[in-house]
């Protein structure tokens, strides 16, 4: 039986841009979470968190992957924060494969330099938080049924042997 591809890490580990490529080459689309919020309210993500707070942008992060996985199977990448937010991975891993985009947050780091701002990096030393989040999301991204080590990787190179473990894992 075919599974939504569920790709879960910290910001900077690809989710978007390996989303896409992977999608392209199962044949099908992606959803991802934050454009679709940015859509819903107008602002940026960053400006969400502002406005409405963190627990009002996770609750429309919530909804938002909700309504994905209720479509037909393809790729979800929703923010780096989701995943650890309590019970939402566990409620999904009947439909989903969970895959880990692991990242040095060193490496995190450097991708997001000169990027847009995002809230919980805000600050003089984003690769210590990064640190930190990953240290506090790390229970929650072990429970992922695929880790990927994606640090030295490009978004292609990570598609391709994603590609392969959506053929032997989730059905495609």
């Amino acid at each position: 039986m075919r599974r939504h591809l569920l790709l879960i890490g910290l910001p900077g580990a690809g989710k978007s841009t390996v989303g896409r490529a992977l999608a392209e080459r199962l044949g099908t689309h992606c959803t991802d979470i934050d454009p679709i919020i940015e859509r819903a309210t107008g602002l940026p993500v960053a400006e969400v968190f502002v406005e409405e707070g963190e627990p009002a942008f996770r609750e429309r992060e919530h909804r938002a992957v909700l309504e994905a996985l209720r479509l037909p199977p393809h790729v979800v990448a929703p923010g780096g924060g989701w995943a650890a937010q309590p019970g939402q991975l566990e409620a999904a891993l009947d439909r989903v494969l969970a895959i880990h985009l692991a990242v040095d947050p060193r490496v995190a780091a450097t991708r997001l330099a000169g990027g847009p701002t995002r809230p919980l990096l805000a600050g003089d030393d984003p690769e210590r938080r990064l640190r930190a989040l990953a240290d506090l999301r790390k229970p929650f991204y072990q429970r992922a049924a695929v880790e990927l080590d994606v640090s030295h990787r490009t978004a292609a190179e990570t598609a391709d042997l994603l590609l392969a473990i959506a053929k032997d894992k989730a059905g495609w």
